[in-house]
């Protein structure tokens, strides 16, 4: 027997290994072909979709109006907002204000937008985390739910949704409780929250405290690790526990606290004379509905996609399996000139929505040879560049699975990063699971480690996404602690 790194548990552990490797070409035919299966009708007295939409705007309303102000372009002909606001940036400062990372933006933002400071903060941290914006180095742009807000009922729910997966983020954990504690109850909230959507109203506090009880004794029973070979190993020191119940109490106030504080359940009055209880709220009720249903709530593909934008076009496609969707997409190109096309699509691919960038490119190769010159004019824009050495490489007649070897290792991380933001945002979270399977890197360690390095601007929105939805607790953990480190800039 040979000793252990003190590093290796992480990595040897068999449910931290990837397994079944699959080529990118792969997944990325996954994430561009969703099923077609009917969705389940939601349970009886949920509200329209517009209407949730409506609650979901409400809640992230000073999310989107920092968001916006943040993404407002700052050129030479840009009026300054107040007169004592700084000189405007330089002629090849080419996008928008930085990031509120400062307390001089910070402030000129409360002014302009006549806001707190606190509630600037807090706006700026929601429209982060529910994909509102995306960060290019010192540069803030709007993502695309932020361009569909106001027309698109199915972003808005989507970005709410991933502030909902968020929510430990958002609310900062209680001071003096072990971190392995707090990890805890964040694994058992889905418990929590099923709990109280199978109750159909409130539930009182003490009830859910025995649930959380219950499901944080399961952990920590789950939590005895059997390394590859099957054999437990005893040579390393256990992890130390709270002890049962220790802090749960206040754990769970914080927990209920920080969903309400996203819009996912109220809580009644301290003072009540039968006890405190939790209700999910419309939306809340809605979410954890689709979750445990695991259904895709992206907008239904609009009719008469030849007549449509590049963009739409794509929207509508994709519900289609492989082949309707490249006749659609012939049709579409036979009703437009071939340079206007390609132009459309490319613009399309440059988007926010990493899943018309996948199907773009898709189209593309439909186009064949007359998209060469402008595919390889491509290969100079970071977010198209991985997208582009696949089609030429394809289009030179290399295989399909073969293919993804013409990316650097950064480069290939970048794009599994992209196709798994197409995925959060558009598929399903057994899809999102999976994608897992085709990442270059052997283990999960090694993958969050590159992620991170790699600097996409959704890294965090999906991390947090894939927690969420991972059945592995071990692996979960791992990957949401990644997703705070990357959030926060910590190491």
């Amino acid at each position: 027997m040979t000793s252990r790194k003190p590093d290796e548990p992480l990595a040897r552990n068999s449910r931290l290994r990837l397994v079944r490797p699959r080529s990118l070409a792969t997944a990325r035919r996954a994430a561009t072909t969703r099923r077609t299966r009917p969705a389940p009708r939601p349970p009886e007295g949920t509200p329209p979709r517009a209407e949730l939409a409506r609650q979901a705007r409400l809640v992230l309303a000073d999310a989107v109006r920092i968001a916006r102000w943040a993404a407002t372009p700052r050129g030479p002909q840009a009026r300054p907002r107040t007169a004592a606001a700084p000189a405007p940036a330089p002629a090849s400062a080419s996008a928008a204000a930085g990031p509120l990372d400062t307390s001089a933006a910070v402030e000129r933002a409360a002014a302009d937008l006549d806001l707190t400071p606190a509630r600037v903060r807090a706006g700026w941290d929601r429209a982060r985390l529910a994909g509102l914006v995306e960060l290019h180095g010192a540069t803030v742009r709007p993502g695309w739910r932020l361009q569909a807000w106001d027309r698109d009922d199915s972003a808005v729910l989507r970005g709410w949704v991933a502030l909902l997966d968020a929510w430990s983020l958002v609310h900062p954990a209680p001071e003096g409780v072990a971190p392995g504690a707090v990890a805890e109850v964040v694994e058992a909230v889905p418990q929590v929250l099923s709990l109280l959507q199978l109750s159909h109203g409130p539930v009182l506090v003490p009830v859910l405290l025995d649930l959380l009880g219950q499901r944080v004794d399961e952990l920590r029973e789950e939590r005895c690790e059997v390394p590859g070979d099957g054999v437990p190993d005893r040579r390393s020191a256990p992890v130390p526990s709270p002890a049962p119940g220790e802090g749960l109490p206040s754990l769970l106030d914080w927990a209920l606290e920080g969903l309400a504080e996203v819009g996912a359940l109220t809580l009644d009055d301290r003072s009540a004379p039968e006890g405190r209880h939790a209700t999910l709220t419309p939306l809340g009720n809605w979410a954890v509905w689709v979750k445990l249903e695991q259904i895709c709530v992206a907008a239904q593909s609009p009719a008469g996609n030849i007549e449509q934008s590049a963009a739409d076009m794509l929207r509508g496609c994709a519900r289609l399996t492989p082949g309707p969707a490249r006749d659609e997409y012939r049709a579409w190109l036979a009703a437009r000139t071939l340079a206007g096309a390609i132009a459309e699509l490319l613009a399309a691919a440059r988007g926010e929505d990493a899943l018309l960038r996948g199907l773009a490119f898709e189209a593309l190769r439909v186009v064949g040879a007359p998209a060469e010159a402008e595919v390889r004019a491509a290969l100079a824009e970071p977010s198209l560049r991985p997208y582009a050495l696949l089609w030429l490489a394809e289009y030179e007649g290399a295989d399909p699975d073969e293919a993804p070897e013409v990316l650097t290792r950064e480069e290939a991380t970048w794009l599994w990063v992209d196709t798994a933001a197409a995925v959060a945002d558009h598929g399903e979270s057994e899809l999102l699971v999976r994608h897992l399977d085709s990442a270059v890197q052997g283990t999960v360690p090694a993958l969050l480690d590159e992620v991170r390095a790699v600097g996409h601007p959704r890294t965090v929105q999906v991390l947090v996404a894939l927690a969420a939805a991972h059945p592995d607790p071990a692996l979960a953990k791992a990957v949401r602690r990644a997703a705070f480190q990357v959030h926060t800039g910590g190491a």
